[in-house]
């Protein structure tokens, strides 16, 4: 096959020996997955924490990046941990993985599965599982910074490893952006993480060029009435007729108030109101996830909700004084997750060559999750993002396999962890070329 002057140099960045004997960059990942990766792998499964709290999660990594001859700090926005590795000039490129578990009982049937419970700050405690695959991320984030240590002589710039909290609760990139990260360590000109994903075939790798994850917005709608008897409807105003129609009405906002070619979701997750069959209460509390895959399109949702719940309100007879209280969370919140396109492709480029192209697929979105991601890459903030996703499910139990946050959840963790370390790798290399 011919190689282009493009390509060999590329091989030259990424430090792939050519002479027969020598070990390249798959065959040194798959050696220190057999020696240290698997058994860290099956400790961060069996040892998941709730987002906020991931204390011993924590200070593991930062044991093993420090351990690495990373720089290391944490504590930063919360648990969060941030490693720097500066070698020479050249563009400094952030990788992120996430760390959280969830709150929920593993019934996996792995010798490794979870029997963690947890407590948060306060609060009740909860059965605790790596429902997500952020065990895989962290320990491919391990596997990345010992692959591009080995190879300082390879790349020329500054790596700046994060362990992120809170995904699951999309709160944790923003606490740490509050921290000062862009200001305390260096400011990336890229950022790079992936997702391992139970749709896709283990260890193929998915690099889309624009949208990657929808904007979430939690609302909470508190609806107000007129209490009285059930019998007696009409001397009252009933709020759980209120919000029923505003439930209905709401999904005008998504048919009728944004363009029919864009996505929009806006679903009532939950409604609780009343005491008994035969009183009329006097207030309804609804619970709603908003997604869109464009900031435009988050706003005009957003602020149609308001408009919506009044005039349902006002239309049925609901006082002035009493108009729904509309309640955006501060907390769970993020923008949409979008790839910077030139960069995409740069990456995308470089996997191809230096992967196969039978390992790089381009797999259809199939609902509108969302990624906290999104927040360190914000247009405002100039960081050029690229997230990407990991398969990690064997091809003959693909459509077949247990969602994310089932209790069920479970990855093939070779290829998956393999392959998210040489993409990782593959990527920043690209990105971080030599100095001349």
């Amino acid at each position: 096959m011919k190689r282009t002057l493009q390509t060999i140099c590329l091989f030259a960045v990424l430090n792939i020996p050519a002479l027969a004997g020598a070990e390249t960059l798959s065959e040194s990942i798959a050696a220190d997955y057999q020696t240290r990766l698997e058994p860290l792998f099956k400790h961060f499964h069996a040892h998941p924490e709730l987002s906020g709290v991931e204390f011993e999660t924590a200070r593991r990594m930062a044991s093993e990046l420090r351990d690495l001859g990373y720089q290391v700090t944490e504590g930063v926005g919360g648990t969060g941990v941030v490693a720097v590795l500066e070698n020479g000039p050249g563009p400094t490129v952030m990788i992120r993985a996430d760390m959280d578990g969830l709150p929920v009982q593993e019934d996996t049937g792995l010798a490794y599965a979870s029997t963690a419970r947890q407590k948060k700050p306060g609060g009740d405690e909860f059965p605790v599982m790596h429902a997500c695959g952020h065990d895989v991320h962290i320990t491919a984030l391990v596997g990345t910074a010992r692959q591009l240590m080995q190879r300082k002589a390879a790349w020329s710039g500054t790596a700046v490893l994060i362990v992120q909290p809170a995904e699951e609760t999309i709160s944790g990139a923003r606490a740490m952006l509050q921290d000062g990260l862009y200001e305390r360590f260096p400011k990336p000109e890229y950022a790079l993480a992936f997702h391992v994903d139970a749709d896709g075939e283990a260890g193929k790798i998915n690099v889309p060029l624009a949208i990657t994850g929808s904007s979430s917005d939690s609302v909470d709608i508190i609806v107000h009435g007129v209490g009285t008897h059930g019998a007696y409807p009409h001397q009252g105003v009933d709020p759980v007729l209120v919000a029923a129609q505003i439930v209905v009405s709401l999904q005008s906002i998504v048919s009728r108030t944004i363009s029919p070619l864009e996505p929009g979701v806006i679903t009532v997750g939950a409604i609780h109101g009343g005491t008994k069959h035969n009183i009329i209460g006097d207030k309804v509390e609804m619970q709603l996830t908003v997604r869109s895959d464009s900031f435009e399109t988050r706003k005009t949702l957003l602020a149609a909700i308001k408009r919506v719940a009044d005039g349902v309100a006002a239309s049925l007879g609901v006082p002035a004084e009493l108009m729904p209280e509309v309640i955006y969370s501060s907390t769970e919140t993020t923008p949409p997750t979008i790839n910077d396109e030139a960069t995409a492709r740069r990456v995308r480029s470089a996997l191809v060559e230096n992967l196969g192209a039978d390992m790089i697929v381009d797999n259809p979105r199939t609902g509108m999750g969302a990624e906290d991601f999104a927040y360190f890459v914000e247009p405002s903030l100039g960081v050029k993002g690229v997230y990407f996703d990991v398969g990690g499910t064997p091809a003959d139990q693909l459509g077949s396999a247990p969602s994310h946050h089932s209790p069920f959840f479970k990855i093939q963790p070779e290829p998956s962890i393999k392959s998210g370390i040489e993409a990782m790798v593959v990527s920043a290399m690209a990105l971080m070329p030599p100095a001349e």
